[in-house]
C-alpha cells in the first residue's frame, strides 16, 4: 500500500498502521481474545451505570466514583478496539490524521482521569475510615460532583497541549506507523518530549 503524498513541512493526510509486527499471519485469531474482552468491558461497565443509575441507594460518593471509572473505561476501550478490529479483520489499516490525534488525545486525556478518579476513591476511603461521622457532611453529592468535574477538566487541560504541539510538527514523507505517531516527525520533537514528560510527572506524581 502507497502512502498519502505529503509535503517535508505538512503533515500527511493519513497514516498506515503496520499492526503486530512479524505476527501478521496470526493477527485475525489474535482479534478474537480482544473482540471478547472488549464486550465483557462494555457490557460490564454499561451494567453497572445503569445499576447505579437505578437504584437511589447507589448514588452515595463511593458509587458516583465507580460511575465515573465505569464511564472513563468505556470511553479508553472504545477509542482503541474498534479500530484496532477493523484493521485486523477488515485489513482497513489506514487512519486519517485527525482521527489519529483525537484518538491520541482520548487514550491520553482520559488515562490521566482514571488516574484522578482512583485518587479521588482513595480520598473518599480515607475520609470513610479516619472522619466517619462527618463523612456525609464532608463528602456531599456537591462535593463528589465538583471533584469529578475537576478530575475531568484536569486530564483535558493536561493533554490538550500536547496534542496541539503534535499537530504542528513537520513530518517525513514516511507514514507508517508501528509505534508512535512522534517517530514519524522530521523537525524537533524536545518541546513535545519534555512536555510529555511533565504530564506523566503531574498525573503519577501529584495523585
Amino acid at each position: 500500500m502507497s502512502c498519502p503524498n505529503t509535503s517535508t513541512h505538512s503533515h500527511p493526510p493519513a497514516f498506515l498502521l503496520v499492526g503486530i509486527p512479524e505476527l501478521q499471519e496470526a493477527q485475525f485469531w489474535i482479534t478474537f481474545p480482544f473482540c471478547i474482552m472488549y464486550v465483557i468491558a462494555v457490557l460490564g461497565n454499561v451494567i453497572v451505570l445503569f445499576i447505579i443509575y437505578i437504584e437511589p441507594s447507589l448514588h452515595e460518593p463511593m458509587y458516583l466514583f465507580l460511575a465515573m471509572l465505569a464511564v472513563t473505561d468505556l470511553v479508553l476501550s472504545t477509542s482503541t478496539l474498534p479500530k484496532m478490529l477493523n484493521i485486523f479483520w477488515l485489513g482497513s489499516r489506514e487512519i486519517r490524521f485527525h482521527a489519529c490525534l483525537t484518538q491520541m488525545f482520548f487514550v491520553h486525556a482520559f488515562s490521566s482521569v482514571e488516574s484522578g478518579v482512583l485518587m479521588a476513591m482513595a480520598l473518599d476511603r480515607y475520609v470513610a475510615i479516619c472522619c466517619p461521622l462527618r463523612y456525609s457532611s464532608i463528602l456531599s453529592v456537591p462535593v463528589i460532583v465538583t471533584i469529578e468535574s475537576l478530575v475531568l477538566a484536569c486530564g483535558v487541560l493536561l493533554v490538550s497541549p500536547f496534542s496541539l504541539l503534535v499537530s504542528r510538527l513537520p513530518f517525513c514523507q514516511h507514514c507508517l506507523i508501528s509505534h508512535s505517531v512522534v517517530k514519524l516527525v522530521c523537525g524537533d520533537v524536545r518541546v513535545s518530549v519534555i512536555y510529555g514528560l511533565f504530564v506523566a510527572f503531574m498525573v503519577v506524581g501529584i495523585d
